[in-house]
């Protein structure tokens, strides 16, 4: 942990002085001339993820100004830890006092590195906070995301369905949740056809994994991740560009796997299933192909019209399954289109609700959080471009267009009409760096969806 919580910080750690633009311009006046004076001599302003160094009459750091752009935001102080020289530091509030929760989540995500092949070059900052809910909030935040990011930036010859089968293992153990997994052959004996159709041309073996937690009393929310480990495209096989990330098509159950951690964490009074179907579409000559007719789990025959359209037939048994139990609540969260990434890039993950107001709220709570998702229709009239003349649905439409909703419409077919149901379709993976969000794995979401359930089961 690159944050320290004490109900005292230690004085002798180096102050930081938090302002945003505003508050810097009022400040300047009544500080004092030398530090007036150096501070215009760096063209410190208080811009966000900006900072400026001052030293004492010593020579040494005597106090650092940091620009955010509010209190609030959950990246705030992203920008230091790694920009810092190594050391202690605390917040001086007597400016700008920062929300504990942004304070922590920001710093410790600052100092994220994913180190597993090529050690870091330093240690980042240590910042002390003042102990209290709101901050260890915002390090198990900080906790759960950069445990996505590593699930996601793992390569898949160490991140496979096995081991993805461990690390929901490992945190159904360090909440006393029950885990469960179905594996190989076992698939076709429990009726989840379509996850071993996907998944058997590879030598890793395909699986459901599953983790129940909760008092069986409580409102059922079921969680569904997306777990192909690598996708070649299968006999419909990607380019190669195309294929360079396809570690990251786990993504969604990364992201899956740490939604749940945070629910039992914070003791959300739910009923949790948590399910992801983990595959590796690879080729090899038991593989599915196009043109074939799969049976699923629900007695829906899926026509193969792409075999790079595996996470639906994948997602499709779990969804099926999940529904079987009549939850409140199903959230799918998969790296599923890229029709969605053209439609609204790396940074916003499509949504699709059954309810326009749930819709809307998860929109508005997103931009509040800064971890935004936008809502995308489920048009009823497409449904006519994924139906089959040999089986009920094709996995891909009879044209390019509106391929997310496409999608989407595929999977709410394995779901009762009355079902309560949201799809997020998320990119799990920064494009571009910025402060507390390396390129690389990404957490997209979780924040959001963690606050509405909480307003919806503990309110």
């Amino acid at each position: 942990m690159t944050v320290k919580l004490k109900k005292t910080p230690p004085a002798k750690a180096t102050p930081i002085t938090v302002v945003d633009r505003t508050a810097f311009e009022a400040l300047a006046a009544s500080l004092p001339a030398a530090t007036r004076a150096w501070l215009a001599t760096v063209g410190f302003v208080g811009a966000a993820d900006t900072h400026a160094l001052v030293p004492g009459a010593d020579g040494r750091l005597a106090q650092v100004f940091a620009g955010v752009a509010h209190a609030a935001h959950p990246f705030a102080l992203s920008a230091l830890p790694l920009a810092l020289p190594a050391g202690e530091y605390r917040l001086d509030a007597a400016v700008l006092t920062l929300q504990p929760e942004a304070a922590a989540m920001s710093w410790e995500l600052g100092g994220y590195r994913f180190d597993l092949y090529k050690p870091a070059k330093r240690e980042p900052a240590t910042l002390w906070l003042p102990s209290g809910a709101d901050a260890e909030r915002g390090l198990a935040l900080a906790t759960a995301i950069a445990a996505t990011r590593d699930l996601v930036n793992t390569p898949a010859e160490h991140m496979g369905p096995a081991e993805l089968a461990a690390a929901a293992k490992a945190l159904a153990q360090q909440y006393g949740a029950k885990f469960a997994e179905t594996v190989g052959d076992a698939l076709l004996k429990k009726n989840f056809p379509s996850i071993h159709a996907v998944g058997r041309a590879s030598t890793r073996s395909p699986r459901l994994i599953e983790v129940t937690w909760g008092n069986p009393k409580h409102p059922t929310l079921a969680l569904v991740g997306k777990g192909v480990c690598f996708d070649t495209g299968g006999l419909n096989i990607k380019p190669g560009e195309s294929m360079r990330q396809m570690k990251k098509d786990m993504g969604g159950a990364a992201n899956a796997l740490a939604l749940a951690g945070l629910i039992m964490a914070f003791k959300l009074p739910v009923r949790l299933q948590l399910l992801i179907p983990a595959v590796e579409n690879s080729i090899a000559g038991n593989a599915y192909r196009p043109g074939d007719v799969i049976k699923t789990r629900k007695g829906l025959h899926i026509e193969i019209g792409n075999t790079d359209a595996e996470g639906r037939v994948v997602l499709c048994d779990a969804l099926a399954y999940a529904a079987e139990g009549k939850p409140d609540l199903v959230i799918d969260l998969a790296t599923l289109t890229g029709a969605a990434r053209v439609a609204l890039g790396a940074q916003l993950p499509a949504l699709f609700a059954k309810h326009m107001d749930t819709a809307r709220d998860l929109v508005d709570l997103g931009l509040k959080l800064d971890d935004p998702l936008w809502h995308m229709p489920l048009w009823a009239p497409y449904h006519a471009g994924i139906e089959s003349t040999l089986g009920d649905i094709v996995n891909t439409g009879k044209s390019p267009l509106a391929g997310a909703i496409n999608a989407a419409l595929f999977l709410e077919d394995f779901l009762p009409a009355q079902q309560d149901w949201l799809h997020v379709d998320l990119f799990a993976w920064n494009d571009a760096p910025r402060p507390g969000r390396p390129v690389g794995g990404e957490a997209q979401t979780i924040r959001t969806l963690l606050a509405y359930l909480e307003q919806r089961y503990t309110a």
